[in-house]
């Protein structure tokens, strides 16, 4: 994979160090993810609440359909290089949007259980193709001077639609529109085709309409050094598990914190889709802000403490302070609720450095280590549900909030032991093709 050389910037957009070719593929990537996020936010109560879901079978749903998104996570860079990124992204969309016409069209209508667990896990392999192909195209086409600047606008734009505007979309439709649950998720499926269609018909740029490689066994000896990578360094593995639980609240929560919100602090939805809102829109200038104070402190040091440790209090916060606040009558219970809810959001952030400690792991092969990275971030979107699908019923919603809070815990304990993979911390000597993003 090559970069593309890119003039000195001279205009404000190419300062920002957003690659002015693919301009139209970030606001369309982030519409596609603000869609994908109406969604991810109100599933769980609707099928609950229309369709006779306990919590557990809603988790278990949402398990399945997780399992296709690290699947997906994890081969999105490699079929990007096989038959070009463009064309992933293509497949991606489709994928979404015919699936999630299945499901909502006739699963949905017809209650068919076994279509409503098909149509919508097959619809998971929709998004990381979709939003990591495009990643892909990113990094093969961004100045390489300042590819780690672009690659932040990547997040930036995901992590705007998915959770952030996605959960304030949401609660805009069902609060200010008085649309019902269903609508609500053909307005999501409308913002998918939208941002879809921007991005693929805006982005003229040519290197990502090819294969990125010539010799396609490349791609495969990639996928194969990731799973040995995994297997045989241990702190690759670690760095997995810690991606993995950096974002299990964020699908974990969606599937029972609705109920908790309605039938323990006497919220509504909407209350919580405003806490989603604020936990992520916090939480987006703090990666940039944790990506840099991380070269300066250490990375291992910025995960362990502002990551790992103030995830865990703020987690365990999030139940404890409103329960407090409701059963004593205080007027100020919610706000109180969405402030420890921005705290957890810069948590969230803390957890930055460990995209570049996956890379240090393995500098010679950066494509592999990430692609263990990114299977990671896949996991989470099945691991959290999965939890609340075995646990839900045993521990309740305050025993899954003190579960996730242990996690982060371990979390702690594992960053810990990946100090010493820094450049100039003791560490692997400095080599430029590790950069944080």
């Amino acid at each position: 994979m090559t970069s593309t050389p890119v003039p000195a910037p001279n205009s404000l957009i190419e300062k920002l160090g957003l690659p002015r070719p693919l301009l139209w593929g970030f606001v369309g990537l982030m519409i596609f993810m603000i869609g994908d996020g109406v969604e991810t936010n109100i599933l769980a109560p609707y099928l609950t609440g229309d369709h006779g879901f306990s919590i557990p079978l809603a988790g278990t749903l949402v398990t399945i359909y997780g399992v296709a998104v690290a699947i997906a996570a994890f081969l999105s860079a490699s079929l990007s290089d096989l038959w070009g990124p463009r064309k992933v992204m293509m497949i991606g969309a489709g994928i979404w949007i015919v699936f999630e016409l299945l499901f909502l069209g006739v699963a949905l209508n017809t209650s068919s259980m076994p279509l409503i667990f098909i149509t919508y896990a097959l619809r998971g392999f929709g998004y990381p193709f979709f939003a990591y192909g495009f990643l892909v195209w990113i990094s093969a086409t961004a100045n390489a001077k300042r590819l780690a600047v672009a690659i932040g606008w990547f997040y930036v734009a995901f992590s705007a639609g998915l959770p952030t505007l996605g959960a304030l979309t949401a609660n805009a439709t069902l609060e200010i529109f008085s649309l019902s649950y269903y609508q609500t998720l053909w307005v999501s499926l409308a913002l998918v085709v939208i941002g879809a269609a921007i991005a693929l018909i805006g982005v003229k740029e040519k290197t990502g309409r090819a294969p990125l490689v010539s010799n396609p066994e490349q791609v495969f000896q990639t996928m194969s050094f990731g799973l040995r990578l995994l297997i045989s360094n241990r702190k690759a593995l670690m760095v997995m598990l810690t991606r993995t639980i950096n974002s299990v609240p964020t699908y974990g929560m969606a599937i029972f914190f609705p109920a908790l919100f309605t039938d323990r602090f006497g919220w509504s939805v909407g209350q919580f889709l405003i806490l989603t809102t604020v936990i992520y829109a916090v939480n987006i200038p703090f990666n940039l802000f944790f990506g840099a104070l991380g070269d300066k402190l250490g990375w291992s040091k910025v995960v362990v403490w502002f990551g790992a440790v103030l995830c865990a209090i703020s987690m365990a916060a999030l139940y404890l302070v409103p329960a407090w606040a409701v059963d004593h009558g205080y007027a100020f219970a919610y706000p109180l609720t969405l402030l420890i809810g921005a705290i957890f959001g810069i948590g969230l952030a803390g957890f930055v450095p460990l995209s570049a400690i996956a890379v240090s792991l393995a500098p010679e092969h950066p494509g592999a280590a990430m692609a263990s990275y990114n299977l990671g971030i896949g996991a989470a979107v099945f691991a959290g549900p999965l939890l609340v699908a075995l646990l839900y019923n045993v521990l309740g919603a305050a025993g899954m909030v003190f579960l996730f809070a242990a996690l982060y815990l371990v979390a702690a304990l594992m960053s810990h032991s990946l100090r010493g993979t820094q450049p100039g911390f003791h560490g692997i000597a400095p080599s430029p093709a590790i950069a944080t993003h």
